[in-house]
C-alpha cells in the first residue's frame, strides 16, 4: 500500500458516502422523468448495464489515480496522455473543458435546491440561489474532511427520507406505470441519464487519497456508493412514476411527488431534493477546488473561491432549465470519461501488475467503457418525445 498525500483521511463509510453524494444529486432527481417517456421494464434493464459499465470505470480511475500518486484527473491527463510541445496546451485545454463542465453542472445543484427553496418558502428564485450556495459553499470551505462527515449524515438521512417517503407514496392513489414504447431516442437519454447519475469519477481520486491507496478499501467504497446510488435511483424513479404518473415535469423528480402527495410528506420530499443536491454539491466543488489548486498552486480557499463562485453566476443567468443543466453537463463529462480510459491504458503499461481492476482493467473492458461513454454522449444529445 502506498503513502499517499492528502489534507485529511477518510473513513471508509466516509469514503463510500462520498461516491454516493457525488452521484445521487441532480441526475438521480432527473431520470423519473426519463423513465415516464420509456417502458418501466426497460428502465430496469437499463439500470443493471449502467452500474455494470459504471462500476468497472470507476475502478479503472481508481488505479489510474492510485498510479499517480492519487492525482486528480488533470494531472494524470499531463502525466500520461499528453506529451511533447503541445502537452501544456492540451493540459489547459482538458482543465478548460472539465472545469466548464463542472461550473455547468453545479449550477444545475443551485438551479434544482431554488426550486426547492421556491415551493418551500416561496422565496424569489435568485434570493433562494445565493441563500443555498451560501450555505452549501461553506462546508467546502472547512475543507475535505468536513465534507466527508457531512456527506456520511446526508447518506443516512436520505436513506430514512426515502423510507418514508415510499410508504406514504404506496398509501396515496396510485398511477399505472408506463408500458408504451415511444422512440428509441428516449431508450438512449435514459441510459445517458442513468451513466451520468452513477458516475462519480471526479470523487473517486478523493477516496484514493482519503484512504491512503488501500486498494481493497478503495474497491469496496466505490462498489457500496454505487451500488447504494442504484438503489435510490431504482426507488425514487418507481415512486414517482406511482405517485405523479405522467405529469413529472423538468423540475427535479420530488419536486413534481411532493406536489402530488402534499402536506407534511412534500416538507419531506423537498428536504431529501435539499439533501441530495448538497451532497453533490460538495463533492464536485471539492474536486474542482483541488483540480485548480493543482494547476495553479493558488492555494485551496482562492481555489475553492474560483470552484464555487462562477457556479452562482451560471445559475443566477437561468440558461437552462433542471433537466436541461444536467444534460448539458453530461455531455463534457462522458467525453473527457474517454480521454480518461486512454490515460488509464497507458498507465496500466508502465504500472506494476493492476492493483486494484485486475482482469477488469484489461483492453475489452476499456473497450467496453469507451463504447458505453460514446452512446451515452449520443444520448445525451437526442430530442425526447
Amino acid at each position: 500500500m502506498k503513502d499517499i498525500a492528502s489534507e485529511s483521511r477518510l473513513t471508509f463509510s466516509e469514503a463510500a458516502s462520498i461516491i454516493v453524494g457525488h452521484g445521487v444529486g441532480s441526475g438521480i432527481l432527473a431520470v423519473p422523468y426519463l423513465a415516464s417517456r420509456n417502458r418501466w421494464y426497460d428502465f430496469l434493464w437499463i439500470l443493471v448495464l449502467a452500474y455494470g459499465i459504471n462500476l468497472i470505470m470507476h475502478f479503472m480511475i481508481a488505479e489510474l489515480s492510485y498510479n499517480n500518486n492519487g492525482a486528480q484527473f488533470i494531472k494524470c491527463f499531463e502525466n500520461e496522455l499528453f506529451t511533447g510541445k503541445m502537452k501544456t496546451i492540451a493540459t489547459w485545454i482538458a482543465f478548460g473543458f472539465l472545469g466548464f463542465s463542472v461550473l455547468v453542472n453545479v449550477s444545475g445543484f443551485i438551479s434544482g435546491a431554488a426550486a426547492v427553496f421556491s415551493a418551500w418558502f416561496s422565496l424569489p428564485v435568485s434570493i433562494g440561489m445565493i441563500l443555498y450556495y451560501i450555505l452549501a459553499a461553506s462546508v467546502v470551505y472547512i475543507g475535505m474532511k468536513f465534507v466527508g462527515i457531512c456527506e456520511k449524515i446526508a447518506v443516512f438521512s436520505m436513506v430514512g427520507v426515502i423510507g418514508i417517503l415510499f410508504i406514504a407514496t404506496l398509501l396515496s392513489d396510485l398511477s399505472p406505470l408506463p408500458t408504451r414504447f415511444v422512440a428509441a431516442n428516449n431508450v438512449m437519454a435514459l441510459y445517458s441519464m442513468a451513466a451520468f447519475s452513477l458516475s462519480a469519477v471526479m470523487s473517486v481520486p478523493q477516496v484514493v487519497k482519503g484512504l491512503n491507496g488501500d486498494r481493497k478499501k478503495v474497491r469496496g467504497s466505490i462498489a457500496l456508493g454505487t451500488g447504494v446510488n442504484v438503489g435510490l435511483i431504482f426507488l425514487i424513479t418507481f415512486m414517482t412514476l406511482l405517485g405523479a404518473g405522467e405529469n413529472i415535469s423538468e423540475n427535479g423528480a420530488l419536486v413534481d411527488l411532493s406536489f402530488h402527495l402534499g402536506g407534511w410528506v412534500s416538507m419531506i420530499g423537498y428536504l431529501f431534493s435539499l439533501l441530495a443536491l448538497s451532497t453533490s454539491f460538495w463533492a464536485n466543488t471539492l474536486n474542482l477546488r483541488d483540480i485548480v489548486h493543482e494547476q495553479t498552486r493558488l492555494g485551496k480557499k482562492l481555489s475553492w473561491l474560483i470552484a464555487t463562485l462562477p457556479c452562482l453566476l451560471i445559475a443566477l443567468l437561468g440558461v437552462q432549465s433542471f433537466v436541461g443543466f444536467t444534460r448539458l453537463a453530461g455531455v463534457v463529462q462522458i467525453l473527457t470519461g474517454i480521454g480518461i480510459i486512454i490515460a488509464y491504458n497507458r498507465s496500466r503499461k508502465h504500472s506494476d501488475g493492476s492493483p486494484i481492476c485486475g482482469r477488469l482493467g484489461t483492453l475489452p473492458f476499456q473497450l467496453l467503457v469507451v463504447a458505453g461513454s460514446l452512446f451515452s454522449t449520443i444520448g445525451s444529445l437526442l430530442h425526447v418525445y
